[in-house]
């Protein structure tokens, strides 16, 4: 089966499936990794719909836009995991709503 067979349909389904996922472990996650990890859910959702309108349009602009995208996820990565970590040395657990302590 190639990718021509499948219809673009099935990919932005699967994309919005994705995004739905990720909005729903935004909202009930209390864990700040989780929450980073939803994000990334949300952002990959919007890459494949970037690829897939790309594709059905015969155009590279949407691949072009994804790898921006995901230079920013890979940088937003870095630094959230960079301040969960520096968190976690001084605190047990990284909770959502203890970080609000942090506001100086």
């Amino acid at each position: 089966m190639t990718a021509d067979a499948i219809p673009l349909q099935a990919f932005l389904t699967v994309a919005a499936f994705l995004f739905c996922i990720g909005v729903w472990g935004l909202i009930n996650s209390r864990n700040a990794v989780r929450v980073l990890m939803s994000i990334e859910l949300m952002l990959n959702a919007v890459n494949l719909t970037f690829v897939t309108v790309g594709r059905a349009m015969s155009d590279i602009d949407g691949q072009a836009i994804v790898f921006f995208v995901m230079v920013v996820a890979a940088a937003e990565v870095v630094v959230g995991l960079g301040i969960i970590v520096s968190i976690m040395r001084r605190r047990s657990g990284v909770n959502v709503d203890d970080l609000s302590e942090l506001k100086g």
